[in-house]
């Protein structure tokens, strides 16, 4: 019977930390990959508006090409930015049209972030549950069982 108990635990065990913990894990990376993704279109913004408001026809600035390789660049004009809009693609807009998009594509990704954060909080959830699953059947395996009464 306590071989048994001894079992079931090493089972409950291996589903937290190769299931749930694993499924946690790339949920929690899924939230962050798109706050990073947040993260760079408000920083586009923030460029945008300080090309705006220091009325700038052209500028010099510094290209990361990979690996934090960076190279010279000079925009000639600054009517027009690409912006990527997704799925590979992007699109040529004026600085009005890019903040606005960004705006949405803000929104877009905030309620996206909000499904994996509320995903992840189901899984902490579940751990809890499996945890406190697992703590009771060890009171149970420590606790005696019914003593025969001898009248």
């Amino acid at each position: 019977m306590e071989n048994e108990m001894q079992q079931k635990l090493a089972r409950y065990e291996s589903f937290v930390n190769e299931g749930l913990r694993k499924d946690l894990k790339d949920t929690l990376d899924a939230r962050d990959a798109i706050y990073d993704q947040i993260s760079e279109y408000l920083k586009l913004a923030k460029d945008i508006e300080v090309i705006k408001d220091n009325g700038l026809k052209e500028m010099k600035t510094q290209v990361d090409l990979g690996s934090n390789f960076y190279v010279q660049a000079k925009i000639p004009d600054t009517k027009h930015i690409f912006v990527n809009v997704g799925f590979g693609f992007h699109a040529e807009l004026t600085l009005d049209e890019a903040l606005e998009f960004i705006k949405k594509k803000e929104v877009h990704l905030q309620k996206k972030a909000e499904v994996f954060t509320g995903k992840a909080s189901q899984i902490r959830a579940h751990i809890k549950l499996v945890l406190e699953a697992m703590a009771e059947i060890m009171k149970l395996d420590r606790t005696p069982g019914p003593r025969s009464l001898n009248v």
